[in-house]
């Protein structure tokens, strides 16, 4: 899925601002430069003449700073470098983490969104790639993913 996408569905999910959006990637990252035209611009449809495409760097860290906002920082464990490249799996891993969901939420979720997945499919979609048993998430899986979270989230 494109990241725009991605930042445009959580963003409206829970109904953040683009300041929202600048300050969770702050949290995240206080020396990444971003500011609210940027984001602003990133979240404009891909035929809007200032459309900017939002970088892995960008929405690694937004996914990084709802964590932060919604579990806390752990001051004991080093801070992790952010990942360079983002791929539906990340994202997925990240949501579920930022919203603390055990495998009957996901669960439910993908079932609200109209898309059930059995057990071996959904925890195929957590291991490591080089895992026998490991399955890219599609851009349709996580679509169905955000509107199924989106619905529980603000009560749809």
């Amino acid at each position: 899925m494109i990241n725009n996408d991605v930042l445009r569905s959580i963003r409206y999910m829970l109904d953040l601002g683009d300041r929202h959006v600048v300050d969770l990637i702050h949290l995240a990252d206080p020396a990444f430069e971003v500011d609210q035209a940027q984001v602003h611009d990133f979240l404009r449809r891909d035929d809007e003449p200032l459309f900017q495409a939002c970088p892995d760097a960008a929405l690694a860290r937004f996914l990084d700073g709802l964590i932060h906002h919604f579990r806390g920082r752990d001051d004991s464990q080093p801070q992790r470098a952010p990942e360079t490249r983002i791929t539906n799996n990340l994202v997925l891993k990240k949501l579920r983490v930022a919203f603390q969901l055990k495998d009957v939420d996901m669960h439910a979720i993908f079932a609200a969104a109209g898309f059930p997945l059995s057990k071996p499919e959904l925890s195929a979609l957590f291991r490591q790639p080089d895992h026998k048993n490991y399955r890219a998430c599609g851009d349709q899986l996580l679509r169905n993913f955000l509107k199924g979270l989106t619905a529980r989230l603000r009560g749809a």
